[in-house]
């Protein structure tokens, strides 16, 4: 069963976002998380990111140093079929229930979590199924380490 394997946030702004234990997610963002940039990044319909610990370990076995929460991610989940998500899915762990709007567009921010600064790798458009993903909040609450993950 997938489950949520890092919860992440930055209180500073920006990248990396560290774990916590557990956080509140509301409609605009985790409690506790701050957005430097918020034309691309919080709001309704960009709430939470989230990314697969799945292709995180294969691109660390492609050389990448990425790690969970390295490329921005709130949520880093394990076991999902990351190939399977589309616009639309909704997802449930612990308290909260998310609707996916996008897959994220990499940008230089990240560059660090990749070997020669190929944070393009994680595009959706040349690596489809390899892209983090934002979603609104449909129902606020906590979310905590090892909640399964649930498609409704």
């Amino acid at each position: 069963m997938p489950k949520v394997v890092s919860i992440n946030i930055n209180e500073n702004g920006g990248v990396p976002k560290y774990p916590v234990d557990k956080a509140f997610i509301g409609k605009h963002k985790l409690t506790g998380d701050k957005q430097n940039d918020t034309v691309h990044h919080g709001g309704i319909d960009r709430a939470v990111c989230i990314f697969s610990m799945d292709l995180i370990s294969n691109l660390q076995k492609e050389g990448h140093p990425i790690f969970a929460g390295s490329t921005g991610e709130n949520i880093t989940i394990e076991g999902l079929d990351w190939k399977s998500l589309k616009i639309g899915i909704k997802l449930k762990f612990g308290e909260v229930e998310i609707q996916l709007t996008n897959p994220t567009t990499p940008c230089k921010t990240i560059a660090k979590s990749f070997k020669n600064n190929q944070f393009i790798r994680i595009s959706e458009k040349k690596y489809p199924g390899w892209s983090r993903w934002y979603a609104r909040v449909l129902k606020e609450g906590i979310v905590s380490c090892d909640d399964k993950v649930l498609i409704l």
